[in-house]
C-alpha cells in the first residue's frame, strides 16, 4: 500500500511539473510572436500591404457582425419600451394634431424646404468632382480615442491625410486606407493637432484634441484679443489642408478658451472626403 501511495505523489508531481514546462513554452511562444508581427507591421512589402489590408477590412466587418446581437436586443428592449408608453405618446400627438395641420396647410414652410432642396442640388453640383461621401461603419468614442471607421477606401482613391467634412465644416484627416474602409482621426482625439487662423485679427494657433467635444487653443500670442464668438478656420500652413475650412467658434469658459464646434460629432452619419489634393499627394 504505501508503495502504491508513493507511486501516485510521483505521478501527481510529474503531470505540474509538465503543465509547467508547457506553460513556460506557451508564453515564451506569445511573446515570440508578438515580436514577430510587430517586426512585419514596420515592413513596407506590397503582398504585407495586401494582407495588413484584407485582415483590417474583415476585422473592422467582422466587428459590425458581432455587434449585431447587442443592437437586435437594444432594438427590441426600445421597442417594448415604445409599447408601453404608446398610450401616452396617442394622447399627446392628438393634441398636437392641430397644431400640425396647420402647419401642413401654411405653404411657407413648403416654400423653405424647396429652397434648401436647391441650394443643396447646387452645392452637390458644384463639389461633385472633389468631394466623394462614406457612411460610418464604426464609432470609436472614448476619453482616448476619437475615430470613425468608414466604409470607402482605396476603391473610392481616398488615401492618408486626405481632409474629413460633416457637410462643409472639418471634423478629422485620413490616417489609415484599406481597400473597403478607412480610418478618421477626430479633431477630439488627443493625437489631433491642426494648425488653424482666428477671424477677425488673424491669430495663428494650433487647435489640440483633449478627449472632449471641445478641443483647446494652443500657441496664441501673448498679447491676443480673442473673444468668445470668434470664428476659426483652418490656416493651411504648412500645406496640409487647404485653408479657410471653418471648424467652430471660440468658447471661454473662465478665462480658458476653448473650441466650441460647428458640427456635433456624436450626430455624424455620412463623412465627406475631400479629394482636392490628390494630385499634391501623387508627387
Amino acid at each position: 500500500m504505501e508503495t502504491s501511495r508513493e507511486d501516485i505523489g510521483i505521478a501527481i508531481r510529474s503531470a505540474f511539473l509538465s503543465k509547467e514546462t508547457k506553460q513556460k513554452f506557451s508564453l515564451l511562444a506569445l511573446i515570440l510572436l508578438s515580436v514577430v508581427l510587430l517586426f512585419i507591421e514596420t515592413i513596407e512589402v506590397k503582398p504585407l500591404n495586401y494582407l495588413r489590408s484584407f485582415l483590417k477590412d474583415s476585422i473592422y466587418r467582422g466587428s459590425i457582425v458581432v455587434s449585431l446581437p447587442s443592437k437586435v436586443f437594444k432594438s427590441v428592449m426600445l421597442s417594448v419600451e415604445n409599447h408601453m408608453d404608446i398610450y401616452k405618446q396617442n394622447i399627446e400627438l392628438r393634441k398636437k394634431k392641430a397644431l400640425l395641420e396647420e402647419k401642413i396647410i401654411d405653404p411657407s414652410f413648403l416654400i423653405l424646404e424647396n429652397e434648401q432642396l436647391r441650394k443643396l442640388l447646387v452645392d452637390q453640383e458644384i463639389s461633385s468632382n472633389n468631394i466623394i461621401s462614406s457612411r460610418v461603419m464604426i464609432d470609436k468614442q472614448s476619453p482616448y480615442l476619437n475615430s470613425f471607421v468608414i466604409n470607402g477606401g482605396r476603391n473610392k482613391k481616398i488615401k492618408n491625410g486626405m481632409v474629413a467634412l460633416d457637410g462643409k465644416y472639418f471634423v478629422g484627416r485620413i490616417v489609415d486606407v484599406n481597400f473597403f474602409s478607412s480610418r478618421v482621426l477626430l479633431i477630439t482625439d488627443l493625437n489631433s493637432r491642426i494648425p488653424v487662423v482666428i477671424e477677425p485679427k488673424g491669430y495663428h494657433a494650433i487647435m489640440a484634441g483633449n478627449g472632449t467635444p471641445n478641443p483647446i487653443l494652443e500657441y496664441l500670442p501673448k498679447n491676443h484679443n480673442i473673444k468668445a464668438g470668434n470664428k476659426v478656420f483652418t490656416s493651411g500652413k504648412e500645406g496640409i489642408f487647404s485653408p479657410g475650412i471653418p471648424i467652430g467658434k471660440i468658447k471661454m469658459v473662465s478665462e480658458k478658451i476653448f473650441l466650441s464646434l460647428f458640427s456635433d460629432i456624436n450626430q455624424i452619419t455620412f463623412i465627406n472626403i475631400n479629394l482636392e489634393n490628390i494630385k499634391k499627394q501623387k508627387k
